[in-house]
């Protein structure tokens, strides 16, 4: 018995450090919303350890919707959600220090469907587009501009806007209930594969606008203070991101153990989910700020203060460079 016990005693001096030190990984709160794609990538950094390797625990609170996310964000509870960098932009310019790291570029498109016969944004005058997102919506707004500069069109006076949550809205579009249809990138990603396409991509339409389509537009959000007292665990953050994506990018097997959280209908929908997330993978460059800039100035001009509140020009510090 006192063999064993000192035999127990070596494997627990042995271990104990290695234990210990996993367990005094400093921890990183992320309220996300529970049904978002960003489940996708949170899911595969906590499966392969994306975040231990690169010196955090990522801990999750899941949230019902993006408000929901916001509250414990701004009240403390959590050091870091996913939000849009307009109103990271409208909340800096308020007086309130956050701070973007990029997480995706993911936009869509316009979409009808491919026996429509509609050919160009003209062929919609006196129909019915459903949007989700509302009337700011930011690709709503980009299309409202590519329309004007392209065709001479007031895409907002000459159509008919049905607005609606992203399934009530998908579900329309598949009915024939819309001519053509605004909505989340994945729900799009969904519509392609149910017989639909793009009539103009956002992407097209911001290059054609002189914007940078490799802006992302989502990104993790965290506060100045936490970023600049905690800048190896944000940093870790960044790397654990791209770790993911590189992954996610590159491997058709891993996304066999996101099918489950996906909710693709069928092989179809599956292919064209994970396609549409792997388009969105930002390229890593450095954000070009000038093209954010102007990006931020026709947001403010189409969607106005309800939308960008103060921030009529870029707020400096709001991009963190983390290479």
């Amino acid at each position: 018995m006192k063999t064993l016990r000192l035999i127990v005693a070596a494997c627990l001096f042995a271990f104990g450090p290695a234990a210990a030190a996993a367990e005094e990984l400093p921890q990183l709160r992320a309220a996300m919303l529970a049904s978002g794609t960003v489940t996708w990538e949170i899911s595969t950094i906590k499966t392969h350890e994306f975040d231990r390797k690169n010196g955090f625990e990522l801990t999750v609170q899941d949230y019902a919707d993006n408000g929901a996310t916001r509250v414990a964000f701004e009240g403390g509870e959590a050091d870091t959600m996913v939000a849009d960098w307009i109103w990271v932009a409208n909340q800096r310019a308020s007086g309130k220090d956050y701070v973007f790291i990029p997480y995706s570029r993911a936009v869509g498109g316009l979409m009808v469907k491919d026996d429509s016969g509609i050919k160009a944004l003209p062929d919609l005058a006196g129909k019915k587009i459903g949007i989700a997102g509302g009337p700011l919506d930011k690709s709503w707004l980009i299309l409202r501009a590519y329309a004007r500069q392209q065709h001479d069109m007031d895409l907002a006076a000459e159509t008919e806007q049905v607005f609606g949550a992203p399934p009530l809205i998908f579900k329309s579009a598949l009915s024939g209930e819309t001519a053509g249809t605004i909505n989340f990138w994945h729900f799009l990603a969904k519509m392609r594969a149910k017989g639909m396409h793009e009539l103009v991509s956002v992407s097209d339409a911001a290059a054609a606008l002189k914007l940078d389509p490799d802006t992302p537009l989502l990104g993790y959000v965290l506060k100045g203070e936490y970023a600049a007292t905690h800048p190896e665990i944000v940093k870790g953050l960044y790397k654990a991101s791209r770790a993911a994506k590189d992954l996610l990018r590159e491997n058709d097997e891993v996304w066999e153990e996101l099918r489950d959280k996906m909710n693709a209908a069928d092989d179809a929908e599956f292919i064209a989910l994970r396609d549409g997330y792997r388009a969105g993978i930002p390229s890593g460059k450095p954000i070009d700020e000038a093209a954010a800039d102007l990006f931020l100035r026709l947001m403010a001009e189409l969607g106005g203060e309800e939308l960008v509140g103060k921030a009529t020009s870029l707020p400096s510090g709001l991009f963190l460079h983390l290479e």
